[in-house]
């Protein structure tokens, strides 16, 4: 089973489409869909792990801090954090590569920065 996607509210839409539009077989769920917007980081990294999906999320600031402590009592499916620095392409270009070369479980309780 491949990865599945979550953005959350801060992540910038036109990542999830460029991905997407060339991959239509990524699950990549926007935070739209999934009535992320308005929640707070605990909520939103809970309702992602429910799921089972790796969040996706441009928030350097709070995220990680919130993702430490979550995964102490919870197991999480990952973060990668995605610099609002970096271009839209390479940040598609780098999920979607992520998708195909990885497998969920390597992803389990981390957080990863792009670019790798």
């Amino acid at each position: 089973m491949p990865i599945r996607f979550q953005a959350d509210a801060d992540l910038n839409q036109i990542i999830v489409t460029t991905i997407v539009r060339r991959f239509p077989e990524i699950d990549f769920r926007t935070a739209t869909a999934a009535g992320l917007a308005g929640l707070k980081d605990a909520d939103v990294l809970a309702l992602t792990a429910h799921d089972g999906r790796v969040l996706v999320t441009h928030d350097q600031t709070t995220m990680p801090r919130h993702f430490t402590a979550f995964i102490r009592s919870t197991a999480s499916p990952g973060l990668i954090i995605v610099p609002q620095s970096l271009g839209i392409r390479e940040a598609a270009d780098t999920l979607i590569l992520l998708w195909a070369a990885t497998e969920p479980d390597e992803w389990n309780n981390r957080i990863v920065y792009l670019p790798i």
